[in-house]
């Protein structure tokens, strides 16, 4: 039902508000950017959880972004921060350890016994949506969310993409583990519309060799915050504050995921990565409404951006598809009609 009701809002907005239609796009490969729920769909329901996930793809996102820290008994969690503190209930069931609640201080077992709060506008239930999983949120297991994606996708026929993060201070062991993982679960080339990412760039080139090692191809990408001495372009990698040249960036990553509040993310970033073979994803959209999505997300699609990651995926998706040329009213008329009555499925993802 929720995917219906947001493909007849796509189809009413594409006969409304399109802007004058782009069949061509600036990005590498010339076709649409792509969505990135970031941490699954945390503007809405509980972040890093297999509801979350859900909630994103069925907003429209292409690809989710598992953040994956390490367990004291060697098992990968999606969990962005290092504590359990922010985002669970830790602190109602368990004492601090070491003075702290550290997500490398508690085993698998443990961590299995929390459940995922929301944090900022988020909630624990969003209209017209049912999590499909009995345990929407609990701290799931880089596994399970491998598991619950490739389901979706033998399911349905899409092909939503996974965007790991190996979490800094760099570790070989995390992203040794991320990558056996991905082979483990079939996640083993671009075709799959898969990324492995990292702060650290050392960590992604330790990533890019291990793969090389491995006969595996996910795309690596280098993240931190563009930027220009005057002659070059750059990713700052702030993991110990030197300059990666964009150069150098392409002899062992697929992409850069660079910061919104990056001081040099201009068309010349995008011209000098693109020339490379670079694609160039920004972090993190979070605008609260449609007009503040087709500003903010339209100025980095004129630009070029090839992906977008945003805690508001319904958003990146309706603004993204309104750059698709508009279908004319007669013919878009009954496509909305049967939308509403089910018979129909709009559904438009980047290749």
């Amino acid at each position: 039902m929720l995917r219906l009701m947001l493909a007849a809002a796509a189809a009413s907005a594409l006969m409304a508000a399109a802007p004058a239609g782009a069949t061509a796009f600036n990005t590498l490969s010339g076709a649409a950017p792509q969505v990135i729920g970031h941490r699954g769909a945390p503007a809405y329901l509980p972040e890093h959880t297999l509801g979350g996930y859900e909630l994103a793809i069925a907003m429209g996102a292409d690809i989710v972004e598992p953040d994956v820290q390490l367990t004291s008994d060697g098992f990968l969690v999606a969990m962005h921060d290092t504590t359990l503190t922010r985002t669970t209930n830790v602190e109602a069931l368990f004492a601090p350890r070491n003075g702290t609640y550290n997500v490398s201080d508690f085993t698998l077992a443990e961590i299995k016994t929390l459940t995922v709060e929301p944090t900022g506008p988020a909630s624990t239930t969003y209209p017209g949506f049912t999590p499909s999983s009995p345990e929407p949120f609990m701290v799931p297991t880089l596994g399970e969310v491998l598991d619950f994606v490739n389901a979706h996708n033998a399911a349905t026929g899409d092909k939503i993409g996974v965007y790991p993060e190996s979490k800094v201070p760099n570790r070989s062991e995390l992203s040794v583990k991320i990558v056996e993982e991905l082979q483990a679960k079939g996640f083993v080339n671009r075709d799959q519309n898969s990324y492995i990412q990292t702060f650290s760039h050392d960590g992604a080139r330790e990533i890019y060799a291990l793969q090389n090692l491995l006969g595996m191809d996910n795309a690596v990408a280098a993240l931190g915050a563009a930027v220009f001495d005057g002659s070059v372009y750059g990713v700052f990698d702030f993991t110990n504050n030197t300059v990666t040249p964009l150069e150098e960036v392409a002899t062992f990553a697929h992409g850069v995921g660079v910061t919104l509040g990056s001081p040099n993310l201009d068309a010349g970033f995008f011209a000098a990565a693109h020339a490379l073979g670079l694609e160039v994803h920004g972090w993190t959209f979070r605008p609260t409404s449609i007009e503040a999505a087709e500003t903010l997300f339209g100025q980095y699609i004129a630009l070029g951006m090839d992906a977008m990651f945003t805690d508001y995926p319904d958003l990146g998706r309706q603004v993204v598809d309104g750059y698709v040329a508009p279908i004319p009213v007669p013919a878009a008329l009954p496509m909305l009609v049967a939308a509403l009555g089910g018979l129909a499925l709009i559904r438009r993802r980047a290749a």
